[in-house]
Parts: structure tokens; C-alpha cells; sequence
């Protein structure tokens, strides 16, 4: 499944890319370098089990086993003091990256609610892509049955492409479905 994306790069995505922004060497085409997946669970504070299910569910989702992230100050009026796990988070590269991203812009975006596209404005100035999900439901992985409460997440795609630009036509190639 996901050596169809990358098979899809190679053969069509970089000759496109080469001529449209008439690089000189195959090396300097930009290419997605990783995906980073990132949950809060700000309850993690009250109610450590909450960590438990957020963990799950992200290794559902990513198929790989992710970090717990912790505070890196106190902050009084949150409860919350330095070192406290309050998230999670995991770094996919290679193949499973190319199998979540194919997972992600094929099944699981188009299962979200009144989906128009995705924003074309959430990249970073540095060629990177942000996207923010309001919930782990649309991954086909998740039974709703299983779950304690809804989470968003973060889902990072980091490029070596220098400008939005490049990054933009990228995504666009691969098959993100961005907003017209």
C-alpha cells in the first residue's frame, strides 16, 4: 500500500517537480522526510489513566510505539508541575511514514464530517505542514466502542523543501486534498 506512494514519487512526482521548478539535480527535489503525530492530554494531570488510553490509541493509529511527553515548567493555575507526563507523541519515518500518510490522505481525511480540503495555509515558512485533528475517530483502526473520550491531535509533515511553495506542490502531487 504504501510502496504505491513512493513508487508514485519516483516515477511521476519528481520529474514533475524538476521541470516546474527547474532543479539541476534529482538531489535537490524536495522529499517528506517524517511525520510526527503529537497528542495533549491535558487530563493526564487529574487522571493518569487517561495517558494509558491516549498511548493506545496513538500506537493504533501510527503502528508504532510512542513517547510520553512531559511538562517542561510548573504552571500553577493548570496544576501542573515540571516533569509531569502530559502527552504523546511519535516520529514515523521511511515506511510506515509512507503508509500513514497514504492511510491519512485517502481513508481517514475524506471520513471527516462536511470535508472540504484541508487548509493550504498551515505550512511554516520552512517548507513544513502542520494539519490538527479534532479527533481520532476518523482513523479506521479506532472502534468507538473502545474509546473513553475524543482527542485531537497534531500530525507534523516535515519536508526538505525550502519554500511553502515547494512543499505545497509536494503535497499536492502526493495526493493531499488542500481547500480550493
Amino acid at each position: 500500500m504504501a510502496t504505491r506512494l513512493k513508487e508514485k514519487y519516483t516515477n511521476d512526482i519528481v520529474p514533475g517537480l524538476m521541470s516546474k521548478f527547474n532543479y539541476s539535480s534529482v538531489m535537490q527535489v524536495p522529499k517528506i522526510e517524517k511525520v510526527i503525530i503529537n497528542m495533549g492530554v491535558g487530563d493526564a494531570v487529574a487522571n493518569s489513566k487517561a495517558l494509558d488510553a491516549a498511548v493506545e490509541d496513538l500506537q493504533t493509529i501510527a503502528g508504532q510505539k510512542p513517547v510520553v511527553t512531559r511538562a517542561k515548567k510548573s504552571i500553577a493555575g493548570f496544576k501542573l508541575r515540571e516533569g509531569m507526563p502530559i502527552g504523546t507523541k511519535v516520529t514515523l519515518r521511511g515506511e510506515r511514514m509512507y503508509q500513514f500518510l497514504d492511510k491519512l490522505m485517502n481513508v481517514s481525511l475524506p471520513r471527516v464530517r462536511d470535508f472540504r480540503g484541508v487548509s493550504s495555509k498551515a505550512f511554516d515558512g520552512r517548507g513544513n505542514y502542520t494539519l490538527g485533528l479534532k479527533e481520532q475517530l476518523i482513523f479506521p483502526e479506532i472502534e468507538y466502542d473502545k474509546i473513553d473520550k475524543v482527542r485531537g491531535m497534531d500530525i507534523v509533515i516535515v519536508t526538505s523543501a525550502k519554500t511553502d511553495e515547494e512543499a505545497r506542490e509536494l503535497l499536492t502531487q502526493m495526493g493531499m486534498p488542500f481547500r480550493k
